[in-house]
């Protein structure tokens, strides 16, 4: 049986693209800088339409291996990756991506080849047998979060669709520069953007992206509170929103509550990357009473054990 009823349906595969029009070279096209936006925007769309949610499938990373894009997805749901697959196997699924990357990249077609693969397994032999396909796919669990480049360019998408459902008559323009300063977050607002210093007990005190040695002493002292800075930090972190948290303390049970907090903290500093800042990590130990912890991530006092 691939899930019981309490543990969350999770599965990994890749969707290999590639143009069969010699002029089109998908790769070359999503490493520009002004086509990747259109790129991603159509892959985006197209998953969309074959799962019938603009979140029934999540991109971890797009990978360019010339003559191919490689496309790793997530599924969160049986159902979801079922849509999924008939789509994929009912060849609507390719029919979409077409469409939308002609729309996109306002080219005349875009005629596409696909592949479907997890782990060794080649599900396209396999197509007719569901099943047994999404047997194969749920034994592959992701083994990365999403890249910050693809979180970048979900928010670029998520602008786009928020301007679009505004402005439905005028042209709406992809980002230019997915490094833009200006590059929105409508689902955080601001208050994301790292500021220089913060005030902690009264003082002032640099702020500055998470180091090894945070890392270390934060899954060494924080014991059994590691679950509640977890949900604290998940209010401004899209990678440790549910059921990431429950997933971790499951997944890492036998190695104890160290790696359990040192794979949470992992996965808040790749996926914020140079916003995974001391701040908010001092913030989510205010939070939960883990004073000492916080001073000695601050250098304010030596060796001793928090609680």
């Amino acid at each position: 049986k691939m899930a019981g009823s309490s543990t969350p349906w999770i599965g990994s595969a890749y969707l290999f693209l590639q143009s069969t029009c010699k002029t089109i070279v998908l790769p070359s096209l999503y490493e520009s800088s002004q086509k990747k936006p259109s790129v991603f925007k159509a892959l985006k769309l197209a998953l969309a339409d074959s799962t019938g949610s603009i979140n029934g499938v999540d991109m971890l990373k797009v990978h360019c291996s010339y003559p191919h894009l490689i496309v790793q997805l997530k599924f969160c749901k049986q159902e979801n990756c079922r849509r999924f697959l008939q789509s994929y196997r009912e060849g609507a699924l390719q029919e979409s991506l077409q469409n939308h990357l002609q729309v996109s990249l306002a080219m005349t077609t875009v005629p596409l080849e696909m592949e479907l693969k997890a782990g060794n397994e080649h599900l396209d032999d396999m197509l007719k047998d569901e099943d047994r396909c999404l047997e194969c796919i749920y034994r592959e669990k992701p083994d990365r979060l999403r890249d910050e480049e693809i979180t970048e360019l979900e928010e670029c998408f998520k602008s786009l669709i928020v301007h679009q459902s505004i402005n439905n008559n005028m042209a709406v323009k992809d980002c230019a520069s997915l490094n833009s300063p200006s590059l929105p977050y409508p689902s955080q607002g601001s208050s994301l953007a790292p500021q220089i210093t913060f005030i902690f007990q009264g003082q002032q005190f640099a702020n500055r992206t998470l180091t090894p040695d945070d890392h270390q002493k934060f899954a060494k002292l924080v014991s059994k509170k590691w679950k509640q800075v977890g949900r604290s930090l998940q209010k401004t972190c899209r990678a440790l929103r549910d059921p990431v948290i429950d997933n971790l303390a499951l997944e890492y049970d036998r190695e104890g509550l160290y790696e359990q907090a040192y794979q949470l903290l992992l996965r808040f500093i790749q996926s914020e990357g140079k916003k995974a800042t001391i701040a908010r990590l001092i913030a989510a130990l205010e939070e939960n009473g883990l004073i000492s912890l916080a001073e000695e991530l601050l250098g304010l006092h030596s060796n001793e054990d928090c609680s």
